[in-house]
């Protein structure tokens, strides 16, 4: 008996500290955690609105188009998403990071890679209507969050109704 409460507990320990060290907002002292004076500014609205879409037509994507309006670089560090049912994947130029899921589904591995001024960049959002079952039907809006070195984290957003 003593046996497995030892075994339990350490299964519970390790299973915290990967949850913890795979947090989306940990703080871990790097070059990207210096301040930037860098912009990144969404070239469009950041809350797309894709609109009323059906679980059998299957997955439906929209690319974000985002520009550093800045003096500096700005290093993207993190990005992620707010439900499973969303993936995000960070372009720049011919290179693709990602895709990116939601924390706690999986690590939420450091991006760091800077955008330089005037630069655009492209984040490319795959939503899955089928993704919560006969559940997941009606209004839904989900989030991308994307941190960075030049302040507030950038957040787009998009929302739609789905239907069978």
């Amino acid at each position: 008996m003593n046996k497995t409460i030892l075994l339990v507990a350490i299964a519970v320990l390790v299973l915290g500290g990967l949850v913890w060290i795979a947090r989306p907002n940990s703080q871990n002292s790097d070059a990207s955690s210096v301040l930037s004076n860098g912009t990144l500014t969404v070239e469009e609205a950041n809350n797309y609105d894709f609109g009323t879409i059906s679980m059998a037509a299957g997955k439906v994507t929209h690319q974000f188009k985002i520009k550093n309006t800045g003096a500096d670089a700005v290093t993207i560090t993190k990005m992620y998403t707010s439900c499973m049912c969303t993936t995000a994947t960070l372009l720049m130029g011919e290179k693709k990071f990602g895709p990116y899921g939601m924390p706690g589904h999986g690590a939420t591995p450091k991006i760091n890679k800077a955008v330089s001024p005037n630069e655009e960049i492209s984040v490319d959002v795959v939503f899955d209507p089928a993704a919560h079952g006969p559940a997941g039907v009606g209004r839904i809006q989900r989030t991308i969050t994307i941190e960075n070195n030049a302040g507030q984290p950038v957040e787009l957003q998009f929302v739609a109704v789905v239907t069978p």
